[in-house]
C-alpha cells in the first residue's frame, strides 16, 4: 500500500508538466487528460523501482500515447451531430482544477495543427521541452539524425506559418458571423467562415450527446451546425474567442474556436463537466 501511495506520490507531480505535453501534442484538453490517463495505466504495470529517470520515462510514454492518438485521427469516421441534444448533469460549483500548467497561444496551435505528428512530436519534445534528439529518435521510429531533420522541417514551418498575433476584435467578427449564420441556418454563410481543411473534434461527453469525435472539411462541418447553437452565446474561453452553450442557466458545451485569415480552422467541442469547471469562460454582449 506504502508502495503504491509513493508511486501516485510520484506521477502527481509530474502531472502538470504531462498535460503540458499533451496539451501540446494534441490541442485538446479532454485528449490531453487521456493521453495522462494512460501513461499512468502504463506506469501501473511498470515495475517503477527499476526506471531511473522517471520523469523522463513518463514523458516519452506521454509523447508515444499522443502520437497514437494523432495517428487514429486519421482512421475514425464518425457520424454528424443529430438534432437533440441531451442535458447532461453537472456537479454544483465544485472548486477548479487548473488542467495546464501553462497556457498555450491559439495561434501556435492552429501552426501545430499543420504538422505532420512525428514532425509535431519532434519539435513539441526538443523545442519545447528541450527533451534530447535521442530519446526522441525511439518514439517516432526514426534514426537521431532523421528526428533532428523532422524537427527543423517543422520548426521552419512553424517560424514561416505562425502569426505575429491574435486579432481578438476581428476573431470575435468571425465567431459572431458564424453564430448568425448557423442560428438562421446559411449553409453558404458557414462555408465562407470555415476554412477547408476545418476540422471538428467533440470529448467523450460530447460524443454521447450526440456529436462526432472528428469530422473534417467545411461541407462536413457547415451542415452539422446548420440551423443549430441557438442556444449558443459568444464567450471567450481560455483567453481566446468561443461559443458557450447555454441551457438551463449551466455551461453545457464550450466549443474553443482555432481562427486564422479570417476563417474557423479548428472547433473543439468539450462537454465533460469536469473539463468544463476548469475553464476560463466569460460570455461576451450578444
Amino acid at each position: 500500500m506504502h508502495a503504491e501511495k509513493f508511486l501516485a506520490d510520484r506521477f502527481e507531480a509530474n502531472r502538470a508538466h504531462l498535460r503540458s505535453v499533451a496539451y501540446r501534442m494534441l490541442g485538446s484538453r479532454s485528449e490531453a487528460e487521456d493521453a495522462v490517463q494512460e501513461a499512468w495505466l502504463r506506469l501501473s504495470r511498470q515495475d517503477a523501482a527499476a526506471i531511473e529517470n522517471l520523469g523522463g520515462w513518463l514523458t516519452t510514454v506521454t509523447a508515444r500515447v499522443c502520437l497514437d492518438m494523432l495517428r487514429g485521427r486519421q482512421m475514425r469516421r464518425e457520424e454528424p451531430i443529430g438534432p437533440h441534444v441531451p442535458e447532461p448533469a453537472v456537479g454544483h460549483e465544485p472548486e477548479r482544477e487548473a488542467l495546464l500548467a501553462d497556457s498555450v497561444g491559439t495561434a501556435m496551435l492552429v501552426v501545430l495543427e499543420t504538422l505532420q505528428p512525428a514532425e509535431r512530436l519532434a519539435f513539441v519534445l526538443h523545442d519545447m521541452f528541450a527533451v534530447p534528439f535521442e530519446q526522441i529518435a525511439p518514439v517516432v521510429d526514426r534514426s537521431v539524425e532523421a528526428t533532428r531533420q523532422l524537427a527543423s522541417r517543422a520548426r521552419r514551418r512553424v517560424q514561416g506559418r505562425e502569426p505575429e498575433g491574435i486579432d481578438l476584435p476581428r476573431q470575435r467578427a468571425v465567431v459572431d458571423a458564424f453564430l448568425a449564420a448557423s442560428q438562421r441556418g446559411d449553409f453558404e454563410a458557414l462555408l465562407t467562415l470555415l476554412d477547408p481543411e476545418v476540422v471538428l473534434r467533440g470529448d467523450a461527453m460530447a460524443v454521447k450527446m450526440g456529436g462526432p469525435a472528428e469530422l473534417r472539411g467545411a461541407a462536413a462541418v457547415a451542415e452539422t451546425f446548420k440551423g443549430r447553437a441557438q442556444a449558443a452565446k459568444p464567450a471567450i474561453v481560455d483567453g481566446a474567442p468561443a461559443l458557450a452553450v447555454i441551457f438551463g442557466g449551466r455551461l453545457r458545451i464550450a466549443l474553443r474556436l482555432s481562427i486564422a485569415d479570417g476563417r474557423i480552422r479548428a472547433i473543439e467541442a468539450i462537454a465533460e463537466p469536469e473539463t468544463l469547471r476548469g475553464l476560463d469562460v466569460a460570455l461576451l454582449a450578444g
